[in-house]
């Protein structure tokens, strides 16, 4: 039985001249400790799938469970209190006048003081922040603000732990160090999570399942290695990783058929059958990330070692890895 189950899943809004579909027949499926993640560009209903397990947005059609229940349906709207859903907020909203440790109890009211005290102190523990139990959020670092939203969302032990873009107000050094410190925290605790995202630096950190999505469906769902290796359709070859798509023909490849050129795919060789023009390139980690222009003007990336000092305008060639690329037929 999966902790999370959304079966045909739609919701609507009302709009001129009828109703806007916002999420369309989507399924999803989580099992205990899992994290998934919803990925996809602004816009494409992520977020309102969110709000729909979380109980904020009603359906039209489908289903929703929780461990086994039943919480929503065109029939049944079980009210957000009822779902034993925890959720941790873009903008974290701590109580500013409330100290750490009096933030992460805020949702434990009705048990005896001493269990209160116990399980602040255990998920203190758990993100690192015993030692400021006594400050206030204004005290603490973005990064360690986040971690009390996480040990407060974490503390009622939830069924489920609902994330919406949770990095979006940090820097991006910042970000990718929380990214896999979060998901840390998460087996640790054994939470079955669902995280919303744009960013698929931060689905590929956090996530067991990603779901990626476009208009209000999913278009694949699976692990980060499988997204990237076996993309199911050219949105998702386009939105993953950095590649591009174009026809096979152009690189002596069958016809009739589109091929998905990732960097990896391209090897830098004199005697390469792939000539191309540089068109640009700047220092990415320990090599150089370059923008190259096939003779008819499509544009691919490709990996240059760090020391290699073509200028732009030259000609370079490269030996074509085909036996690894993904292919769709027209």
């Amino acid at each position: 039985m999966s902790m999370l189950a959304l079966d045909s899943v739609s919701v609507g809004y009302p709009a001129q001249g009828g109703s806007r579909i916002a999420v369309d027949a989507l399924d999803l499926a989580l099992e205990a400790g899992q994290v998934g993640c919803l990925l996809g560009a602004s816009g494409c209903g992520k977020t309102t799938v969110l709000r729909a397990v979380a109980g904020f947005e009603p359906l039209r059609a489908g289903s929703i469970s929780i461990d086994g229940v039943l919480v929503a349906s065109p029939s049944l709207q079980l009210p957000p209190e009822q779902r034993r859903v925890g959720m941790m907020f873009q903008d974290y909203a701590l109580f500013p006048h409330l100290s750490v440790e009096a933030n992460v109890g805020f949702g434990l009211a009705r048990l005896p003081r001493r269990q209160i005290q116990a399980r602040v102190a255990e998920m203190l523990a758990l993100v690192g922040l015993a030692e400021r139990a006594g400050a206030f959020p204004h005290e603490l670092s973005g990064g360690q603000q986040q971690r009390v939203a996480l040990a407060r969302a974490l503390a009622p032990r939830p069924a489920l732990l609902l994330l919406d873009e949770p990095f979006s107000n940090l820097d991006i050094h910042t970000r990718q160090l929380l990214a896999s410190e979060l998901r840390g925290v998460l087996k640790a605790s054994r939470t079955t999570a669902l995280l919303v995202t744009h960013d698929q630096t931060e689905a590929f950190a956090m996530a067991d399942r990603i779901a990626v999505m476009d208009q209000g469906r999913i278009l694949q769902c699976g692990s980060g290695s499988e997204l990237y290796a076996r993309p199911a359709d050219r949105f998702v070859a386009g939105f993953i990783g950095r590649g591009a798509v174009l026809d096979g023909a152009l690189l002596g490849l069958t016809p009739g058929e589109d091929v998905l050129v990732r960097p990896e795919h391209l090897r830098l060789d004199p005697g390469g059958g792939v000539q191309v023009r540089l068109v640009e390139r700047s220092i990415r980690g320990p090599g150089q990330t370059a923008v190259v222009a096939l003779p008819c003007g499509q544009r691919l990336q490709a990996d240059l070692p760090l020391e290699h000092q073509a200028a732009p305008g030259a000609t370079l060639h490269f030996a074509l890895v085909s036996e690894a690329l993904a292919r769709y037929r027209r």
